[in-house]
């Protein structure tokens, strides 16, 4: 009888080891994402899935609600430790049945109902807000934000301080914080769908979805760098497809005019990267090998220019040299010069030189000869790059205290200011279609007006040509080297950029 009642129980043992393998099969890998499932006691069951083609994430999950002492929800996580950065542009599918669905970003102590956790949240009705527990079993609390209807979101740890940042997709970001919240160093963190109501599944969808890693502290510029993410972003739509991943410091993507081609410096070296097999391949400049982010091909493509360090000339000294490769050219005899634009004829160089102390705007010839001074203000002008039509050049001053876009003719007559001031605007790239104004933007509370530094929240904006507001077109972590360069895409319905993280591996890459 002993030895039955122990067999008997071997057997139960390995029946319930095996009805117990579909759930087990579930916890796998989705995407980035460690695993992904239910919080508390859901009467219907969620899922989590990731299409690596359109590198999006769909959720369903249901619950009572995320609330109180406990939560009920679906959630698809990560393990991390550590400051990060997690954004994504989110969306409910359908109209729902209660307006109180939710969807967005949740950092937990564990994977228990009543964890301690912060979230920054988006309902069915447009309430967004920061909800928290503080500890085990505690009462969530709230802080609403002044925006409604959020679709970007954004939740930041730094310590023990965590920073949501919202935005109606175009719109600079809304900001609230929550300091002295204490989760522990390893948590989870991920995407969440609840539905506010146990008999009903709701679905949402997440697109553009980073797990940054950001810059410590103590990191040198221009001594210590973080990966980089080549992205592509669609200016219609928003969507950004990341298209390449490096642990090393990738900058200033340039768009070839047949494109099939973009063109970066690592290195200080040049690389071009093929847009069909999605490898990059050693582009051969001879004997200049400090070459920085300041590099430009001329119209049609041809030549390329570029921007090497020569420590005993000065500094960064222009030179060209065939898009294919060869022994480049040198063209100012003095740094520190720093390419911007070449002209629609492709007979003159725009270029940004300290002189005597001042930087400034010059222009010399693309073969070589005197440099001509275009800008005189005190104060910083960099930038410069011509419209395809050759009437203006374009560029990026802080001559008024802020930095700002301003234009002038092509003999430096006529300057005036493009943008309001609102952020420190950098490097302005006209479409080739000569319709838009592409720049990146810096948030002031982060930044000097003359400085662009690496690793910061930073905006690409767009603007009509002709004027107008500008829009957010991307939410970045990244700044110098993300979009130094003119980089659209020839049919002017594209641009590529760089954004950066010290954990590269949180994009997926079809």
């Amino acid at each position: 009888m002993k030895k039955n009642s122990c067999s008997m129980l071997l057997f139960c043992t390995a029946l319930f080891a095996l009805l117990r393998l579909p759930a087990f099969a579930q916890v796998k890998p989705v995407g980035v994402f460690d695993s992904s499932k239910d919080i508390g006691s859901v009467l219907k069951p969620g899922s989590a899935s990731y299409n690596p083609k359109t590198q999006e994430y769909t959720i369903a999950g249901s619950g009572y609600n995320i609330w109180f002492d406990k939560d009920e929800f679906h959630y698809l996580y990560k393990r991390m430790s550590g400051d990060f950065i997690l954004y994504t542009h989110a969306r409910f599918v359908g109209e729902g049945v209660d307006p109180h669905r939710k969807v967005g970003w949740m950092v937990r102590k564990d994977l228990e109902g009543n964890s301690a956790h912060i979230n920054a949240v988006v309902h069915g009705d447009g309430l967004t807000s920061l909800q928290y527990r503080k500890a085990k079993g505690d009462s969530t609390q709230e802080i609403k934000s002044s925006l409604t209807g959020a679709d970007v979101i954004q939740l930041e740890r730094k310590g023990n301080t965590f920073t949501m940042r919202v935005a109606k997709f175009g719109q600079p970001f809304v900001t609230q914080e929550v300091s002295n919240l204490d989760l522990g160093k390893d948590i989870y963190v991920g995407l969440f769908v609840g539905s506010h109501n146990k008999d009903v599944l709701e679905k949402g969808i997440f697109r553009d979805v980073r797990l940054t890693v950001p810059a410590p502290d103590n990191l040198v510029q221009y001594r210590q760098y973080l990966g980089s993410n080549l992205e592509i972003l669609d200016v219609a739509t928003g969507n950004r497809e990341t298209i390449y991943t490096s642990p090393k410091s990738l900058q200033a993507p340039n768009w070839t005019p047949n494109g099939k081609t973009l063109i970066y410096n690592s290195d200080g070296l040049m690389y071009t990267f093929d847009l069909a097999s999605r490898k990059p391949k050693l582009l051969n400049t001879g004997n200049v090998k400090n070459n920085n982010n300041d590099h430009v091909l001329s119209f049609g493509g041809k030549m390329l220019g570029l921007s090497s360090g020569v420590e005993e000339l000065g500094g960064s000294i222009i030179y060209t040299v065939p898009v294919t490769g060869g022994t480049p050219k040198q063209i100012t005899p003095r740094g520190p010069s720093y390419l911007h634009g070449w002209s629609p004829d492709n007979k003159t160089l725009t270029f940004t030189a300290e002189r005597n102390g001042e930087y400034d705007i010059y222009t010399v010839p693309a073969n070589g000869g005197p440099e001509k001074r275009l800008t005189t203000a005190k104060g910083l002008d960099d930038g410069s790059e011509y419209s395809p039509d050759g009437k203006y050049i374009y560029f990026n001053s802080n001559r008024t205290g802020t930095m700002q876009i301003w234009r002038m003719k092509p003999d430096g007559t006529a300057q005036e200011p493009v943008t309001k001031g609102d952020f420190h605007d950098w490097f302005p790239h006209v479409s080739p279609d000569g319709k838009w104004l592409v720049f990146v933007s810096f948030l002031k509370e982060e930044v000097q007006s003359g400085d662009h530094p690496f690793y910061k929240h930073v905006y690409l904006r767009l603007m009509p040509i002709s004027g107008g507001e500008p829009k957010v077109i991307a939410y970045v972590y990244g700044g110098q080297g993300t979009i130094n360069t003119p980089s659209w895409s020839p049919d002017s319905k594209k641009v590529a950029f760089i954004s950066n993280s010290a954990d590269i591996a949180a994009v997926p890459v079809k």
